[in-house]
């Protein structure tokens, strides 16, 4: 339901609490005295039938018997009673509960099960149960039983774990840290992660999100807010359980790649989501995305009283991947000026021991100055000589000074003083200056600012389009996994898995299914007559790794030899697997390449995220060696190379010595194909390529393995049911011809249309762009365009037009659903010359088929008053037209489906 009434559950102008107790050191109590210090103006009612005051505020014995109507209910009341306290207030028209209550199970008729049903009855929002409770410190409500009420500032805090809320609010008091809110969700029986994300990201007092996870229960909802959220602002987590195995079961090398944790850790990375270990590194995070701006460069200056420390800075900071900034020769003549003859000449820049506070901040001025860095650190070794605090004091002033000149375009600064106090960490924090107890912690900062801008480039980024040549035989394909189906089989056997591998245009050695010894002879014969040498496996459903059998034998070069070497293979696998069904044995090609690289890749099943894609070094060892990464389909070509560069094999793709570079991009179109495959046949649970040979002439699956069978649908809605992300809606293009023969070709729209959009709007004029957006749009950014063009095809959906005839964009219409998926609010934008063509008309009418299609119940819009002939296609379409009631120069127009 998203962020439906969640404005009324969070800063709720009414509240009561039930459960309400005046017995010291309960839960209602703490939560009572909370509420009452925290400055809650709105009313407060309390809610409890065997008390008619508690710590001296009047308590009803029951919810009518209140003077308002809450807006939120608190409920620390037993659990038998939570689903009728639930009823009852939704009866009165209360927005949500709060439910702190614990032990209400789980699953059918669970006593959470009645809440939510209660919950569902009247539209309220639950959050709970089994929660710590929220802080909204904005508004001055503190409807939790931790101990500390944080101060406003511009972190949300969306957590599991009540323990680890209440951890955070310690530490940020210490720290003068303050949030926008903070949520304890506990069991996640209406409100989840997703609907919270889809609040604070459009929230404009939050800067940034951190969250703690320990499970996600609906992957595509949480996907579709992580990444929506993750374009407008930082998202940090800290995800419990990664020492937790995964593919304790997995039938293939990839399935026992995927395992749990790593599969969370690609699912983070797709939504642009800044992953940390643990609670020290979230709260590092917390410290510089509360305090300061994303730098524009991975660029970091260092200046110091401590050459020691200074290189362990610079260390750490080329460990994570940023860059040591040289210093400028103008910036170098400047520190000669104002700096002793031994200070270091260089980054890290050693000021030297007995610096005091006038040379820190002379340093510090040119550094700010200095074009070459992107940011500075200002670290201190405190000593006899200088006053650290003095010097604190003045960098804060100096900061301060900076700023304001600059304003947004002003550099970070960070700062690490060494064994500060209190008084210390106070004058920085007040600057909003982020800082640290050590240099690890603040280089660490330094590249959490930069991972995130990072994110957001790649979020935006223009992916390269596929080849056209690229067509797979999606019939073929779904053939071969129905009659394998049909015939009751979990896997697919050799020749089909040729087949199906060929279906994707992956080419494989030639391979041939023998039942028994004369016919592996007649096909070895065979390939011998090509020149070829033969290499024979075991064929059996039930032997998974050849070679853990003795199930292949290579090097073939006569019929006799042949023969024998597949007695040997069937007898010694009936001996030492009795259990097993050998079906006779694989006769291929024996495939030479001095110089290939042996990778493995293919796809997993993941119970929580549905269909994933690894990738990394192949060969027999391969989960000894462990060198993989995965990543959720679908899967566009710089996804692609992105998977391929986070594993350590890809510094072999390159060249080295006499080893040529293998071909450009070969890998990665494959790893694409593969994720095409699993958006077009969801009954391949998992597939394993292992080992995929590549070298300069491109790449050759040796041996496979295709697990299929029937899986209920993970995800609701359209697309592949068993991707978290929603896949490119190729069923949704569409060849209209309208007026005058004109023939249109719409399909949704692509990241890469990001070029074609902005030409298109060099032939949209003024005043219609003006009629589009409401006010003049003098310029389109980058950053604009993406957010355009950038759909998960899950809550937004645009349809770009195309003339046939000359290719050129015509125009574009979109549509995003509210919160709770019932009503979507569309807009359109035509060609200014090629209006009054039609081309409006059947555009509307496309996206009012995707709407009825989605299950959206209405179509809404805002259309400005003077825009005449939007407003009568409107009328025509069957749309009710109304005037806005508090914006009087535009119009309400509704379709209902």
């Amino acid at each position: 339901m998203s962020t439906y009434r969640l404005k009324n559950v969070l800063s709720p102008r009414s509240i009561a609490l039930i459960g309400a107790s005046p017995r010291r050191n309960s839960v209602g109590r703490a939560i009572l005295e909370n509420i009452r210090k925290s400055g809650f103006k709105g009313n407060l009612g309390l809610v409890n039938p065997r008390y008619g005051e508690i710590a001296g505020v009047t308590a009803a014995r029951s919810l009518d018997q209140l003077a308002f109507v809450p807006e939120l209910i608190v409920i620390t009341a037993p659990r038998a009673f939570v689903s009728e306290l639930i009823d009852q207030a939704g009866g009165q028209g209360t927005a949500g509960a709060l439910i702190i209550t614990s032990g209400l199970g789980h699953g059918p008729g669970s006593l959470a099960e009645q809440a939510e049903r209660a919950a569902q009855k009247h539209g309220m929002r639950l959050v709970g149960p089994n929660c710590m409770g929220i802080m909204m410190p904005d508004v001055g409500l503190n409807a939790s039983f931790a101990a500390h009420m944080p101060c406003a500032g511009s972190l949300a805090l969306i957590s599991q774990s009540g323990a680890i809320a209440a951890g955070m609010v310690d530490w940020a008091a210490q720290r003068d840290v303050g949030f926008s809110g903070i949520v304890s969700i506990g069991d996640q029986l209406d409100v989840d992660v997703a609907d919270l994300l889809d609040y604070f990201a459009l929230d404009g007092k939050t800067r940034a999100i951190l969250l703690y996870i320990e499970s996600i229960n609906d992957a595509r909802k949480f996907m579709s807010a992580a990444r929506a959220a993750a374009r407008i602002k930082p998202v940090v987590v800290v995800k419990s359980g990664r020492g937790v195995p995964g593919a304790m079961a997995a039938a293939t090398h990839t399935g026992a790649l995927a395992g749990t944790d790593a599969v969370y850790d690609a699912a983070f990375r797709r939504a642009g989501i800044l992953r940390v270990s643990d609670l020290r590194e979230l709260f590092d995070c917390a410290e510089t995305l509360g305090r300061v701006e994303s730098p524009t460069g991975k660029r970091l200056a260092i200046l110091t009283n401590g050459g020691g420390i200074g290189v362990l800075a610079v260390d750490r900071l080329v460990e994570l991947g940023g860059i040591a900034a040289v210093v400028s020769s103008e910036s170098l003549g400047k520190l000669n000026a104002v700096l002793p003859p031994t200070w270091s000449g260089s980054n890290p820049v050693d000021i030297v021991g007995d610096a005091d506070a006038a040379r820190y901040t002379a340093a510090l001025e040119v550094l700010l100055a200095d074009q070459n860095n992107d940011a500075v650190l200002v670290m201190n070794v405190q000593t006899a000589i200088a006053s650290a605090e003095q010097i604190a004091v003045r960098i804060t002033e100096l900061v301060s000074g900076y700023r304001k000149q600059h304003r947004r375009w002003a550099k970070p600064v960070l700062a690490a003083w060494i064994g500060a106090d209190q008084a210390i960490v106070e004058t920085l924090s007040s600057a909003s200056i982020p800082n640290y107890p050590t240099e690890d912690d603040a280089v660490r900062g330094f590249m959490h600012l930069v991972r995130h801008r990072e994110v957001v480039e790649a979020l935006a980024a223009v992916p390269p389009a596929m080849p056209d040549s690229f067509v797979p035989d999606i019939e073929t394909a779904r053939s071969i996994i129905s009659a394998a189906l049909a015939d009751g089989r979990t896997w697919l056997d050799p020749v089909e898995i040729k087949r199906l591998l060929g279906a994707y245009d992956i080419p494989m050695v030639q391979t041939f299914a023998a039942a028994d010894v004369d016919a592996a002879v007649d096909y070895a014969t065979e390939l011998f007559s090509q020149g070829a040498t033969v290499v024979l496996k075991v064929l059996s459903r039930d032997i998974v790794h050849k070679s853990d059998v003795g199930g292949v034998v290579l090097n073939l070069t006569t019929p006799q030899a042949v023969r024998t070497a597949a007695l040997d293979i069937m007898e010694r696998a009936k001996k030492l697997r009795p259990d097993a069904r050998i079906s006779g044995v694989i006769v291929q090609a024996m495939v030479v390449r001095a110089k290939a690289r042996e990778l493995i890749m293919g796809l997993a099943d993941d119970p929580t995220f549905g269909t994933v894609v690894v990738f990394g070094r192949g060969g027999t060892a391969v989960e000894i060696i462990n060198d993989k990464a995965l990543a959720l389909p679908p899967l566009d070509l710089h996804l692609a190379r992105d998977l391929i560069e986070r594993t350590r094999v890809s510094r072999l793709l390159r060249s080295y010595r006499d080893v040529p570079a293998v071909k450009p991009d070969a890998v990665a179109l494959l790893l694409v194909k593969l994720a095409q495959l699993a958006a077009d046949l969801p009954d391949v649970r998992e597939l394993d390529i292992n080992p995929l040979l590549a070298d300069e002439s491109g790449v050759l699956a040796v041996d496979a393995r295709v697990v299929i069978g029937k899986v209920q649908p993970k995800f609701k809605g359209s697309g592949p049911s068993n991707f978290a992300v929603r896949a490119y809606p190729t069923q949704w293009e569409r060849h209209l011809q309208i007026k005058d023969g004109w023939r249109i070709f719409a399909r949704p729209i692509r990241p890469e249309d990001e070029p074609l959009i902005h030409e298109f709007l060099k032939h949209v004029t003024g005043e219609d762009l003006r009629l589009r957006f409401f006010a003049p749009m003098k310029e389109f950014t980058h950053e604009f365009i993406a957010r355009l063009t950038q759909l998960d095809y899950a809550r937004a959906m645009a349809f770009v037009a195309f003339d046939e005839a000359t290719h050129e964009l015509v125009g574009v219409v979109r549509i995003h659903s509210d919160s709770i998926y019932e009503s979507g609010e569309y807009a359109i934008l035509l060609r200014s010359d090629l209006k009054g063509k039609g081309l409006g008309w059947a555009l509307m009418q496309l996206i009012i088929e995707y709407a009825k299609s989605e299950g959206l119940k209405m179509i809404s819009g805002d259309v400005l008053q003077e825009n005449i002939i939007m407003l009568d296609m409107c009328r025509q379409l069957g749309f009710e037209v109304k005037p806005d009631p508090m914006e009087h120069d535009l119009c309400n127009v509704r379709l209902r489906l």
